[in-house]
């Protein structure tokens, strides 16, 4: 259900100059504009996930809300102590895919400006994977390798490209393996190169998980890509990009709330939200409604 923050209120924002343009941002227009629409902001800055754990869990009693400016990964390393803390949460999107913000409806650091000055929220969902929580989508198998070639030398030189760049490095290494996974009850088994299973709707600089998927539809998405060439795969690329892994055979796809994966050979590392955070055998969950967030007023989440 959206709700509405009340004028003259107190925020947090912590920064993270480390993320792709976290430390050249200019955000001095837009923080006067917060100020003039009554939100007073106290400035902190985060080089590390505890760190960023440690200034929110400081402040939790002394703000009305949090601004986290960073991208997907600083986001994410700071679910729990939201969580904890029970703030509602913004965004200013600096990194490089910012998937987040697109599943929120934020498309630009001047809409997210704008966003906070109206102080719209609602509620959104958290992926659980091994206990470990995240906002967008937890992957094995190809988009690990494609996380590790996606170094921040990369991101800062090629930008918006550097996921096509560290895609075609990976494709250069990956394996197939053996998968078992339980939905909801329901048994499969198949060989995979990629197995991803998202809470949001966007992932890897703007993929959809499934055309059907928003971040607060009590529902995790998983799909699985079958062993395929680099030529196969590239014809598969616009049905990925658009979410549509029901028009391909190629293509194992299911919902459900509660899912176990276990994989031969075990043990293999599991990255969410672009950060490695645990590995096989794994069960995935979703907490429904679990934080609120600031969402624009035309925002998809409130206006359906």
């Amino acid at each position: 259900m959206a709700q509405h923050i009340s004028t003259d209120r107190r925020a947090l924002l912590v920064r993270n100059p480390g993320s792709r343009q976290g430390d050249s941002a200019d955000l001095d227009a837009g923080l006067e504009r917060l100020e003039a629409a009554g939100v007073h902001v106290d400035q902190q800055l985060s080089r590390s996930a505890d760190q960023t754990r440690d200034i929110i869990r400081k402040h939790c009693n002394d703000v009305d809300f949090v601004i986290i400016g960073g991208g997907d990964g600083t986001i994410s390393s700071s679910a729990s102590v939201l969580l904890e803390c029970g703030l509602p949460f913004a965004i200013l999107p600096l990194g490089t895919a910012n998937d987040l913000a697109r599943s929120l409806g934020i498309e630009s650091l001047d809409q997210a400006f704008a966003t906070i000055c109206d102080g719209h929220t609602t509620r959104i969902d958290l992926g659980v994977v091994n206990d470990h929580l995240f906002f967008n989508v937890a992957n094995l198998g190809l988009g690990v390798h494609v996380t590790e070639e996606l170094t921040p030398e990369v991101k800062q030189r090629w930008g918006v490209f550097s996921y096509l760049k560290a895609l075609a490095a990976a494709l250069a290494r990956h394996r197939q393996f053996r998968v078992s996974i339980n939905v909801d009850g329901a048994e499969h088994s198949m060989r995979s190169m990629q197995l991803a299973v998202g809470n949001g709707r966007f992932y890897g600089g703007g993929n959809v998980v499934d055309q059907k998927a928003t971040i607060d539809d009590d529902l995790l998405h998983l799909y699985s890509l079958r062993p395929q060439t680099f030529w196969e795969l590239l014809t598969l690329a616009p049905l990925l990009r658009g979410g549509r892994h029901d028009l391909a055979r190629r293509i194992f796809a299911t919902s459900g709330r509660q899912l176990n994966v276990s994989t031969r050979p075990s043990g293999m590392a599991i990255h969410a939200d672009g950060e490695p955070v645990t590995q096989t055998p794994a069960a995935f969950s979703v907490r429904s409604a679990a934080l609120e967030v600031l969402v624009p007023a035309d925002s998809p989440l409130l206006n359906r």
